[in-house]
């Protein structure tokens, strides 16, 4: 070969080289979505918000996590199954995704959002960068959403929540009792429940430094609350908020006037523990205080009742999702 064709090849593989850097330096975040409860990973409503989010951010390449590939069965995911098992099924699932391997920022729709909290505590590899979370449940519910009249797997798991809620087979098998956290039996929940004491590292003796550090790693954390919402039981759970166990009532209504007007969402008979006043936050059990002193946490609020997000998306996709690598 001659030198001046070596010359060529060479200038071309550098060409190519740079172009390649290039291209990859402007090519937008990947995202991960992960549907909420009665809902699958390519319905046509998860179809729709995914297209519209390549709408917004051209050549973005999204992924929606399952549980099963068929439908019905990820649908049903939802109601009944092993939450560890769910997360650790989909850190795999995420693993294998080469789209994914320089990190992602993630939507997690209600339940999908405090699952997506504890992929990146408990694995978070690949990565994530941003966190945004429409309506999930990251304090638990105080009571197991209503289901439709005709949703027959949804009534029959709510049943079998609310018969036993805190027994061996609903802390194993259904999805919504995993999240139950009731405040006028928290020693039971503290007791029996193993995936929300876990993700929020509840029990002193069991606190796991990795979820400190994973969830103190990301760049934003953009938590979601709908203001009308009555299927999320307190709709504070959004904002890190729960409602009090009843013998700290008197001093968290004390403590909940001192945080100011802009936090006061209290009912007649409820008392809100907003996000700063938890023992979670305070002690900085996961990492989310952190967070929040860095100015990295992010209140936002969807007019209406739970998921009826219409435009309000739009601007937080624009904003913490499909930034460039």
């Amino acid at each position: 070969m001659s030198s001046a064709l070596c010359r060529a090849v060479l200038l071309l593989t550098l060409v190519s080289s740079s172009l390649a850097v290039v291209i990859k330096a402007t090519k937008p975040r990947p995202l991960v979505v992960w549907h909420g409860l009665g809902d699958s990973h390519s319905s046509p409503g998860m179809l729709e918000f995914v297209s519209m989010i390549k709408d917004v951010h051209p050549g973005i390449f999204v992924h929606s996590v399952y549980i099963h590939e068929d439908l019905d069965d990820d649908r049903k995911a939802g109601f009944l199954g092993n939450v560890d098992e769910q997360v650790a099924f989909v850190s795999e699932q995420l693993a294998e995704i080469p789209e994914l391997d320089d990190g992602f920022d993630a939507i997690g729709f209600s339940q999908g959002g405090q699952f997506l909290r504890a992929y990146v505590e408990r694995y978070n590899s690949p990565p994530v960068n941003n966190l945004i979370t429409f309506g999930s449940q990251h304090m638990g519910i105080s009571d197991i959403p209503v289901c439709g009249r005709f949703d027959v797997i949804c009534q029959i798991a709510r049943r079998a929540a609310k018969g036993a809620v805190y027994g061996e087979w609903a802390q194993t098998n259904s999805v919504q009792a995993q999240y139950y956290r009731d405040p006028r039996n928290y020693e039971r929940y503290m007791e029996a429940n193993h995936f929300l004491t876990s993700i929020n590292n509840e029990r002193p003796a069991s606190r796991n430094g990795t979820y400190i550090k994973n969830f103190g790693s990301l760049n934003k954390l953009v938590l979601v609350l709908f203001s009308q919402d009555k299927t999320v039981v307190p709709p504070e759970t959004s904002w890190f908020g729960s409602e009090a166990i009843p013998e700290d009532d008197a001093t968290s209504k004390t403590l909940y006037s001192a945080e100011g007007p802009q936090q006061e969402r209290l009912s007649d008979e409820r008392v809100i523990i907003p996000m700063r006043l938890q023992p979670l936050y305070l002690e900085d059990w996961i990492g989310l205080r952190q967070l929040d002193q860095r100015g990295d946490v992010i209140f936002e609020t969807c007019e209406g009742e739970h998921m009826q997000i219409g435009d309000c998306w739009k601007p937080l996709v624009e904003k913490f999702a499909g930034g460039h690598m």
